[in-house]
């Protein structure tokens, strides 16, 4: 299946005001998708509208937090309601924190990012399920190779992640007489404003990145790895030799995969 088959796609893509989110519907109006991009932040995201239109049709813009599953199912009938259909949901809104869990102080940080990076995926899929079982259509969902492994300083995070791909990987089955395909996206670290949003121990944002971002990969080249990925409905992406090696060495040499995830954190890359 060649990219091309994504021209036409109804697409919705959470967390588009930034990062992994923009650059992806950036990549995705490129192939003439008809996109609906969605996030808290109205301004940006009619920021990204203008971008997107000098490729073609301007994408449909609506301001959702998917923690609330009455404004997913809000985001969901207004896509309908706009293009008819939908071909292709992508569950990318996400927070992240950066504390170890003995210094929290504040343990909401960890129901703020369970609601986000788990229960929203799961609240706005389960709004998008008739119609993308009438177009036969597909789930994706940006999960983290915190999700595949544990990673000190990000438990919450790391935590959510891991209930996200339980979710989806059991949802695929679920879906499998459906024809719904499932796609699991996850990144290694990558250059975003969701690094300078972490939350600290005391559930504030950190202020700026500590990240080494020159080091890392760009919101841009995840974008353009996930596309084909998700023309081919493919099952999963794990963006770096250093999570799909993990996956291995956590069964083989759990220890060694320990060593690597807290090096990853303390170097910043």
């Amino acid at each position: 299946m060649a990219i091309n088959t994504l021209t036409g796609k109804v697409v919705i893509i959470t967390g588009a005001s930034e990062g992994i989110g923009r650059a992806l519907a950036m990549v995705m109006a490129r192939e003439g998708c008809q996109l609906v991009i969605s996030a808290r932040n109205e301004t940006r995201l009619a920021s990204l509208a203008l971008e997107i239109a000098h490729y073609g049709p301007a994408p449909f813009v609506f301001a959702a937090d998917v923690s609330s599953a009455e404004q997913c199912q809000a985001l969901v009938a207004a896509t309908v309601a706009y293009y008819g259909r939908l071909d292709i949901l992508i569950n990318n809104a996400g927070m992240t924190m950066w504390s170890r869990f003995d210094e929290l102080t504040q343990l909401s940080v960890l129901d703020d990012i369970m609601r986000v990076n788990y229960l929203g995926p799961a609240y706005l899929t389960h709004a998008a399920l008739p119609h993308l079982k009438a177009s036969e259509g597909q789930v994706v969902v940006v999960a983290s190779v915190a999700g595949l492994t544990g990673v000190p300083t990000r438990s919450g995070y790391a935590a959510s992640k891991h209930a996200v791909i339980g979710f989806f990987d059991s949802l695929r089955i679920e879906l499998a007489d459906d024809n719904v395909a499932v796609t699991v996206v996850c990144p290694d670290f990558v250059v975003s404003q969701i690094h300078k949003r972490a939350l600290d121990g005391a559930g504030k944002p950190l202020g700026k990145s500590p990240m080494q971002e020159a080091k890392i990969l760009t919101a841009e080249q995840c974008a353009e790895m996930m596309l084909p990925v998700i023309a081919m409905r493919e099952r999963l992406l794990i963006t770096s030799l250093r999570g799909r090696l993990g996956r291995w060495l956590k069964l083989i040499a759990p220890r060694l995969i320990d060593k690597i995830a807290r090096r990853a954190i303390a170097s910043g890359h």
